[in-house]
């Protein structure tokens, strides 16, 4: 077989957090996302020639990019005597709580162990795509990269040792993202957060996380919906999101299952039960943000269950 010079690969953008599931939970949407474009070079390193869809925001330098930092991770884990150059196609926006810095992450790794002739399993490839997280961000959380690397509902039980657990996901299961062309950087969402809890909120969230977990092995959307309840990061941080209440309200009126923040926000998704219930939800919450003067973007999606795909149309 001749060997691969060159590959694309499409990363979907990913919903983390969940509400309950603060910073151990995530899953995969169908759309937004990424794509990486990577190209065999027999000069050693990694190069990005180009990025479209960032204005100009985001590092070439492949010690600050998010591929690069991934692509350079695996290649020297592996000891594949090859450089690679990478063309990246932003298809989401920055700072959006969608996970773009991991998409990009994923689709560049993906493509890289293509190339090599795939000495990696998916799984396999979440170390890289974190240490690139930890370049973005300061922290190697896999609640973004681990659900787009490996599509679906992902948990994060444990980081030390690395435990990812992947479950079922409920048919019919879709799902209305919106997001508000306002800024909010991670580093603010963050700083926002308590540094402690009450004991009473802890139990809160812990009881709604195992529910939400439940309710996905059982295919029980209604108790999904009562789980999807968030006393820690959302009454902080839907501070942050310019009519907040107001777009939450007019979702679960609409017909969704549940609504929070999505990552670190602003984005903000509903959970519906079907495509229609989300097509409702989603215009539903894009009236609401223009009552309170801002423009938005809205992505219908199911739950992407398949991660990445290779050489997307």
């Amino acid at each position: 077989m001749a060997r691969l010079e060159r590959v694309s690969v499409f990363a979907p953008a990913t919903v983390a957090n969940v509400a309950s599931g603060f910073d151990v939970l995530g899953f995969a949407l169908d759309s937004p996302g990424d794509s990486a474009t990577l190209t065999r070079s027999s000069e050693k390193g990694v190069r990005v020639v180009s990025i479209t869809g960032d204005d100009g925001r985001l590092p070439r330098d492949p010690k600050k990019n998010t591929a690069a930092v991934a692509v350079t991770a695996f290649l020297d884990a592996v000891g594949h005597p090859f450089g690679v150059e990478i063309v990246l196609e932003k298809r989401m926006p920055l700072s959006s709580g969608l996970g773009s810095s991991a998409a990009s992450a994923v689709a560049a790794v993906t493509a890289a162990n293509i190339l090599a002739g795939r000495p990696l399993s998916p799984r396999d490839l979440l170390p890289f795509t974190m240490e690139a997280e930890r370049v973005a961000c300061g922290s190697a959380h896999a609640d973004n990269v681990a659900p787009s690397l490996l599509g679906g509902f992902v948990l994060i039980r444990s980081y030390d040792p690395l435990d990812i657990v992947q479950l079922p996901v409920p048919k019919g299961l879709s799902c209305a993202v919106v997001h508000p062309h306002a800024m909010l950087r991670t580093e603010d969402a963050r700083r926002v957060m308590k540094k402690e809890i009450r004991l009473s909120d802890a139990i809160r969230q812990w009881g709604n996380l195992a529910a939400l977990v439940a309710a996905l092995y059982n295919g029980d959307l209604q108790l999904l919906g009562r789980s999807l309840q968030d006393v820690v990061a959302e009454p902080a941080r839907s501070l942050l999101i310019p009519g907040f209440a107001a777009v939450k309200s007019s979702a679960l009126a609409a017909g969704a299952l549940g609504c929070s923040i999505s990552g670190s926000g602003p984005s903000i998704f509903a959970l519906c039960s079907t495509s229609e219930d989300s097509s409702r939800a989603g215009a539903a919450m894009v009236a609401a943000f223009r009552t309170a003067g801002l423009g938005s973007d809205l992505y219908l999606s199911a739950v992407n269950t398949k991660g990445p795909v290779e050489n997307p149309a």
